[in-house]
C-alpha cells in the first residue's frame, strides 16, 4: 500500500512555476475587472448627452454620477465577509449577474430618480466584483509574483473604461446614450455562463473551509496535473487567529496609524481617478471647441494610460521600494494634472497629457492595493484590503459632488486642475508616513511571528482530500 502523503497547498503554489491553469485564473480576474471598469465609467461618458437631453444642471448630475459609487462602497465593505463565508466564486457570479441586469434596466429609466436608484443598486454588484476577483487571483499566485499578477488583473479596469470611451464616441451620436448602457449590461451577462463553467473556486479557501475532498482533488488535478493520487492529502498550515479578529487587528493600536494613512491615500487616489473619469468628458465639452465625441476620445485615452501605469508602478515598487515610488508617483500626478489644464488649446497635446495623467493616477490607485496587501498579516489581509477599498469610495463619491460644485461656481478646467495639486501633495505625505510606520513594525512583527510559530506544530490544520 502506498504511503499516505500530505501537501501544503499554499506552499506548493509558492514553490512551483506558474502553470496554465493559474494564468487562466488571472485572465478571468482581468476580464471581470474589465467589465467592472466599463460599467463604473459608463455614466461619465453619457453625462454630457444626458445633461443636454434631460436639461440637467451640474448639481443634478452629481447624484447621477455618485449613486453607483455609493453602492460600490457598500459592495466593497460587504464583499470580503461574504466571500470568506460562502466562497469567492459564488459572490463573483452573483455580483456580475446583478450589475449586468441592472445596467440594462438603467437604459430604460424615464427620470432622474429611477436612474439614481438603479445606479446605486448596480454599484452594489460592481463593488463586490473587483475585490473578490483580485482575492481569487492572489490565492492562485505564488508569493514571489503575487503583486505583479494582482497588478495585471487590475489593468482590466482601465482597459474596460477605455473601451467604454471609444464605444461611447461612436454609439452616443449614432444610437443614443441608452445603447451604451445596454452594451454595458449585455457584455457581463454574455460572459457569465463562461465563468459559471470555467471559473474555479479558490483551492486554498476550500481547504481552509474543510470542503469535500472531491472538490479539492478536481481543482488540484487541473492546477497540478499528475500530482493528485489517491494517497495525497491536502492541508493548510494553521497558526491561529488574533483574539480581536481580523477587523480588530486592522483597527488595533499597532496597525491603526498605518490603516488611517492608507485610507487617506486611497480616498484621495480614487477622488482624483473618478473626478477625471466622471467629469473629464463634461469639462472638455465645456471648453467650447470640442464635441461630445472629442470629449469621449480624450477620456478614453486617459484610460488607455492606466494599464501601463499600473504595471510600471507595481514593477517599480518591487525594485525601488513602495514608499519612494508611490510618494513620487502622487507628486508626479499633481504636476501632470496641472499640465492638462494648460493644454486645452491643442487637441493632440491634450490627448497626450491625458494619457500621462491616466498613467499616473491608475498606477497609484493599483499600487495602493499592493501596499495594503503587504502591510497586514495574512489573517487580516483580505479585511484590511477590502476595507481600504470600501472606505476609499468616499473619495469617489466626493468627486461627483466636487465636480458638480466646481462647475456650478464657473471654474474652468485649468482652475480645477490647479486645485488638484493640494490633494496630490497630501496623499504623497500620507503614503510617506504610512511606509515609515510600516518599516518600524517590520522587525518586531518578524520576531513576534517567530515566537508564535515556535509554539505550534508546523501543520495543525485538518487533513483534507
Amino acid at each position: 500500500m502506498d504511503q499516505q502523503k500530505t501537501i501544503d497547498v499554499s506552499e506548493w503554489i509558492d514553490t512551483h512555476p506558474v502553470g496554465r491553469f493559474q494564468r487562466w485564473v488571472v485572465f478571468f480576474g482581468f476580464l471581470i475587472i474589465a467589465l467592472d471598469g466599463f460599467d463604473v465609467a459608463i455614466m461619465g461618458f453619457i453625462a454630457p448627452q444626458l445633461k443636454a437631453e434631460w436639461g440637467l444642471g451640474p448639481q443634478a448630475l452629481g447624484p447621477v454620477l455618485s449613486a453607483a459609487l455609493i453602492g460600490l462602497a457598500g459592495g466593497a465593505l460587504t464583499a470580503g465577509p461574504l466571500a470568506d463565508r460562502y466562497g469567492r466564486r459564488i459572490v463573483l457570479l452573483c455580483s456580475i449577474g446583478l450589475f449586468g441586469g441592472l445596467t440594462i434596466a438603467t437604459a430604460f429609466a424615464s427620470d432622474v430618480q429611477t436612474l439614481v436608484a438603479l445606479r446605486f443598486l448596480t454599484g452594489l454588484g460592481l463593488g463586490a466584483a473587483m475585490p473578490n476577483a483580485s482575492i481569487l487571483v492572489s490565492e492562485y499566485a505564488p508569493a514571489r509574483s503575487r503583486s505583479f499578477f494582482i497588478t495585471v488583473a487590475f489593468c482590466g479596469f482601465s482597459l474596460g473604461a477605455a473601451v467604454g470611451g471609444f464605444a461611447s464616441a461612436w454609439m452616443i451620436p449614432n444610437l443614443g446614450w441608452q445603447s451604451v448602457l445596454v452594451l454595458g449590461g449585455v457584455l457581463p451577462l454574455l460572459v457569465l455562463p463562461i465563468l459559471y463553467f470555467k471559473l474555479p473556486e479558490s483551492v486554498t479557501f476550500l481547504v481552509s473551509q474543510r470542503a469535500a475532498s472531491e472538490r479539492i482533488h478536481a481543482i488540484m488535478k487541473q492546477l497540478a496535473p499528475g500530482l493528485v493520487t489517491a494517497n495525497i492529502t491536502f492541508l493548510m498550515p494553521q497558526v491561529g487567529k488574533p483574539a480581536a479578529g481580523a477587523i480588530g487587528l486592522v483597527l488595533s493600536r499597532r496597525y491603526l496609524f498605518g490603516t488611517l494613512m492608507l485610507w487617506v491615500g486611497y480616498i484621495i487616489a480614487l477622488f482624483m481617478v473618478y473626478l477625471f473619469s466622471g467629469w473629464l468628458p463634461t469639462l472638455i465639452k465645456e471648453v467650447g471647441q470640442y464635441s461630445v465625441a472629442d470629449a469621449a476620445v480624450v477620456t478614453a485615452i486617459f484610460q488607455v494610460g492606466g494599464p501601463a501605469g499600473a504595471i510600471f508602478v507595481g514593477w517599480a515598487m518591487d525594485r525601488w521600494g513602495k514608499r519612494n515610488v508611490l510618494t513620487l508617483a502622487f507628486l508626479g500626478c499633481g504636476v501632470a494634472i496641472f499640465a492638462i489644464g494648460q493644454s486645452t488649446g491643442h487637441f493632440v497635446l491634450l490627448c497626450a497629457v491625458a494619457c500621462i495623467v491616466g498613467f499616473g493616477l491608475n498606477g497609484v490607485s493599483v499600487g495602493m492595493n499592493a501596499l495594503a496587501a503587504s502591510y497586514y498579516p495574512t489573517q487580516a489581509r483580505a479585511t484590511g484590503a477590502s476595507w481600504m477599498s470600501g472606505v476609499g469610495r468616499i473619495g469617489a463619491v466626493l468627486s461627483a459632488f466636487a465636480g458638480a460644485q466646481m462647475l456650478s461656481l464657473g471654474w474652468s478646467l485649468a482652475e480645477i486642475c490647479m486645485t488638484m495639486l493640494i490633494p496630490a501633495g497630501v496623499a504623497a505625505l500620507a503614503i510617506y508616513c504610512q511606509c515609515r510606520h510600516a518599516s518600524l513594525l517590520t522587525q518586531p512583527l518578524q520576531s513576534a511571528e517567530k515566537v508564535a510559530l515556535s509554539r505550534v506544530p508546523r501543520h495543525t490544520g485538518e487533513k483534507l482530500g
